[in-house]
């Protein structure tokens, strides 16, 4: 039966601009990066230090996976910012909110309370748009080794 997940995928519209975003700017680390057979398609993947176990993948829209007509209309979204990648979640939004802008992350909206925790929202590199979580849990956790 299915464990968990392993890869997922980021479309972006640069591999070489994402990978800069991805580690320089939200502080991810390469995984992989190396391209598949005699100029095959170039396989690039981050993660949290903290999370070995999962990747994402960053992928230009494209063979083998989607038709010419299919990779430009993604191109499309991605640019017009209209595609959500995900959740990433930190133990201190609001300290990492502010080193992420300080390194030029685009953020939408600032940290706002939520019914589930404290969330920011920011636009990587190629216009996808993120989650960026501190979980209640985490919060529940800070108020108890406080007192």
């Amino acid at each position: 039966m299915i464990k968990g997940i392993a890869i997922t995928t980021v479309w972006v519209l640069d591999q070489d601009r994402a990978k800069e975003f991805y580690t320089e700017k939200l502080g991810l680390e390469v995984r992989t990066d190396m391209t598949m057979g005699d100029g095959g398609m170039r396989w690039l993947t981050v993660g949290a230090k903290d999370q070995p176990d999962v990747e994402l993948t960053l992928m230009v829209p494209g063979p083998p996976g989607l038709d010419p007509e299919s990779a430009e209309a993604v191109k499309t979204l991605i640019s017009k910012g209209v595609l959500g990648a995900g959740v990433l979640v930190t133990d201190d939004v609001h300290a990492d909110y502010e080193t992420l802008k300080g390194r030029g992350v685009e953020f939408l909206q600032e940290p706002q309370e939520r019914p589930y925790g404290i969330e920011a929202i920011f636009r990587d590199d190629s216009g996808n748009w993120f989650s960026f979580t501190q979980r209640n849990e985490q919060l529940d956790l800070d108020k108890e080794w406080a007192n």
